[in-house]
């Protein structure tokens, strides 16, 4: 198992991609802590659910403060909570753009922070998985907060990992696709949409969750132990169109 005894921590982990990661990890032989804006009942000896807002500074420090006090460490702490929204730049207002960026990006910045800051004090050489998207990357007409607040990650990434190599504390992103959750639902109901993500895709399909729960899997274990700094594209091909 590749990441045996290992604690990890996922956010946005009752649904879809972050549901896959942590119940991957658990898979793998790692301590999972479980956390989500909603509730949900946890079922196995080797996890722990711990409810947050991660838009809230205060609330990420939390999370992270009790992780410690269950387990004493933290190696792994995952990034993944997030919303999809739309709008132009013509039609998103204030409360839209405030509400995607301290949701999507804010949180990112707060997650790395406490984490690390845990990590560096003990010792830990940890990795911290920042979950961004292909739209990071490339435009995406309709959804200009979702596209700014992806690629803004992607600079946290990029950023973080500078600063936190001297503390063999390893930061790397997953870009999904489109993929298959209650988020993306929309796109399935209709029928001309779904027929572009398609064409527009290499490999002609949407992504399963657990081809992002791999991927992050690589990245917390040791098999990715020289990798920092880097976005790993899981979209079937998108962005080499």
């Amino acid at each position: 198992m590749k990441l045996e005894n290992k604690i990890a921590i996922v956010t946005g982990a009752c649904s879809g991609i972050g549901k896959a990661i942590a119940e991957e990890f658990l898979k793998q032989g790692a301590f999972v802590v479980f956390s989500d804006i909603n509730e949900i009942e946890i079922n196995s000896e080797n996890s722990f659910f711990i409810k947050c807002d991660v838009s809230k500074s205060e609330q990420v420090d939390n999370l992270i403060d009790e992780t410690i006090k269950k387990f004493n460490k933290v190696d792994i702490m995952v990034n993944n909570a997030g919303i999809g929204t739309v709008g132009d730049v013509l039609s998103t207002n204030d409360d839209d753009w405030n509400k995607i960026i301290s949701t999507n990006l804010s949180s990112v910045f707060y997650g790395m922070r406490a984490a690390s800051n845990k990590m560096k004090e003990k010792g830990i050489n940890g990795s911290i998985i920042n979950i961004t998207s292909i739209l990071g990357t490339v435009g995406f007409r309709g959804a200009i907060g979702y596209c700014a607040s992806k690629g803004g990650i992607n600079q946290l990434t990029k950023a973080g990992a500078l600063d936190l190599a001297p503390f063999n504390i390893r930061v790397n992103a997953i870009a999904p696709g489109f993929i298959k959750t209650q988020m993306t639902k929309g796109i399935n109901e209709d029928a001309n949409l779904k027929s572009y993500i398609e064409q527009k895709t290499p490999l002609g399909h949407m992504g399963e969750p657990i081809d992002i729960a791999k991927g992050a899997v690589y990245l917390a274990s040791e098999d990715a132990k020289y990798v920092t700094g880097n976005i790993l594209y899981i979209d079937g091909g998108w962005i080499s169109e």
